[in-house]
């Protein structure tokens, strides 16, 4: 009997054991838990990496400067407007003969800024209006 005994022993010693493997594997599966909860609380919503992240500087329409916005003047016919400021972004499409010329400029850290300048020409083609606006807008937080 001495024989089944010692066959036994490690069989009660692994039965003893297992309550302890349960308990670290119980913990081990609570400390992942709380690491991913924690690197998903850092890495979502406002994010840190926000700040790390190059953003490039976006420009869209025409490019207006002061000096070809202070060329312009009334009484110009359209092709020295467009030999100044080149060919509009918009035309109005119901035939007022208004044109568009639209800058927007969308910098790095989400501040936008528009320039907008309009020009009406009356029936013989001439500059009759000139409207120039400038907005800054932001910074928006996406």
């Amino acid at each position: 009997m001495g024989g089944l005994a010692e066959v036994l022993a490690p069989a009660e010693s692994i039965i003893h054991q297992r309550p302890v493997l349960k308990r670290n594997i119980m913990i081990m599966s609570y400390k992942a838990l709380i690491t991913t909860v924690i690197v998903m609380m850092l890495t979502v919503g406002c994010s840190v990496f926000e700040r790390v992240v190059y953003h490039p500087d976006i420009n869209q329409g025409n490019y207006l400067t002061t000096d070809d916005i202070a060329r312009i003047h009334i009484d110009m016919t359209k092709q020295q407007a467009i030999y100044i400021l080149g060919t509009p972004m918009m035309k109005d499409p119901f035939g007022s003969n208004t044109w568009y010329y639209i800058f927007r400029r969308e910098l790095g850290d989400k501040t936008v800024s528009q320039k907008t300048l309009t020009l009406t020409f009356d029936s013989s083609d001439i500059l009759t209006h000139i409207d120039y606006k400038s907005t800054i807008e932001g910074p928006f937080i996406s």
